[in-house]
């Protein structure tokens, strides 16, 4: 084993739900067999990091606790059986943390992961970059690939042209979710990709491989995404924003292209949070409202045939994630990967200054909303 673990190190500590984080000093075990030592050189804050702060997905994270679970860094410390041509010391990295693991965590100066979850930064990208892409991505490439809560598609290292023949309508295109999601459907030959956005990042978007990026503001009806595919078979629509406003349009996009140019059955919804039951009683059938999304549904007979709806499993450390994250990551990663290549790009990254002292108002910022870019705080800033 090589090591060059600090005795100890800085890391962003919260006592209990909601309340305010304390840069406090920690301490690692050397890495096990089979795992690695990361100096987190960036961390990205996700909106899922300002909901587990608030005490929400109560069952992930005992407090305290250390939260944050996108980062970038450098290798200090391999355990036994890393082979130096699978990862070596000063190899940078990529990587999700564990959720609910505080050794794995990332909003801490050093953090201990398994190799096997861990991906090569290539020289092309910073590290501010590259500490925000996993996360995003696999939350994309589980909804497209993953067989048990996605579309179940071959990933585009087995092939390029998985989607041929088939549209996908994504809302939030400028979400990170949403660009991962555009890029990755690129790669799998989808005939149309549909989307919607401020006007602002609509050429963003289109470089990204939107073919349609509709106004989200005048232009987002469910016929606009449905007509936007020119007769390409609409198969799946993801939404990756999931409040109960896009989680019902996201079923009317689906109820509306039901005998219009659909597949059988109607296209497959995914969400990136629980489904709301608004979204699910449309789903059976049920007429909502659609100016009281936050009431409970009105219920009428069923008009249509029932919309698949579910939401994607985006923790890649999961076991059951395991088959596609790990080959996932290591495609992405490296020099001859996706990013390597230019065929996945990463979100644009916003460096907030402050470092770990800064985690709790960077999180606001999060959960006030941000658009086209990712958060990102470096541990070792001041």
């Amino acid at each position: 084993m090589s090591t060059s673990l600090p005795v100890s190190f800085s890391a962003a500590v919260v006592d209990a739900p909601g309340t305010a984080h304390a840069v406090l000093s920690r301490t690692l075990s050397s890495p096990h067999a089979g795992e690695a030592t990361v100096r987190v050189t960036a961390t990205a804050v996700n909106p899922i990091d300002w909901k587990l702060h608030e005490g929400q997905y109560g069952g992930f994270v005992n407090f305290p606790s250390v939260l944050g679970s996108d980062a970038a860094g450098e290798v200090v410390a391999v355990g036994e059986g890393v082979e130096p041509a699978t990862l070596a010391v000063g190899d940078r990295v990529f990587f999700q943390g564990i959720i609910g693991n505080k050794d794995a965590s990332t909003f801490q100066q050093y953090c201990r992961m398994p190799v096997e979850l861990l991906a090569k930064t290539p020289a092309s990208i910073s590290d501010d970059e590259a500490a925000g892409v996993s996360l995003a991505s696999i939350a994309a490439a589980a909804a497209l690939y993953d067989s048990s809560t996605g579309y179940g598609l071959a990933p585009p290292w087995i092939s390029k042209t998985a989607g041929a023949g088939r549209a996908i309508a994504i809302i939030g295109g400028s979400s990170s979710v949403g660009q991962y999601l555009i890029q990755l459907a690129r790669l799998s030959g989808f005939d149309r990709i549909v989307t919607n956005s401020s006007p602002a990042n609509a050429p963003l978007l289109t470089s990204l491989g939107a073919h349609v990026v509709l106004d989200r503001s005048n232009n987002s009806e469910p016929n606009d995404f449905v007509n936007a595919t020119s007769g390409v078979p609409l198969g799946l629509v993801v939404d990756t924003i999931s409040d109960a406003t896009t989680q019902v349009l996201a079923v009317r996009i689906s109820r509306e292209a039901v005998g219009v140019n659909t597949e059988s059955p109607p296209p497959l919804v995914i969400t990136t949070l629980t489904p709301h039951p608004d979204a699910v009683a449309l789903a059976s059938g049920i007429n909502v409202a659609q100016d009281q999304t936050s009431e409970p549904p009105r219920s009428q007979a069923p008009q249509t045939a029932p919309v698949r709806i579910r939401d994607v499993v985006a923790l890649g450390s999961l076991p059951s994630l395991r088959p596609l994250s790990v080959p996932f990551f290591a495609h992405l990663g490296g020099s001859k990967g996706y990013l390597a290549t230019g065929d996945v790009r990463p979100n644009r990254p916003a460096v907030v200054p402050g470092g770990l002292s800064n985690i709790g108002n960077v999180l606001e910022m999060q959960r006030r909303g941000v658009s086209a870019v990712k958060l990102i705080v470096r541990p070792f800033d001041d």
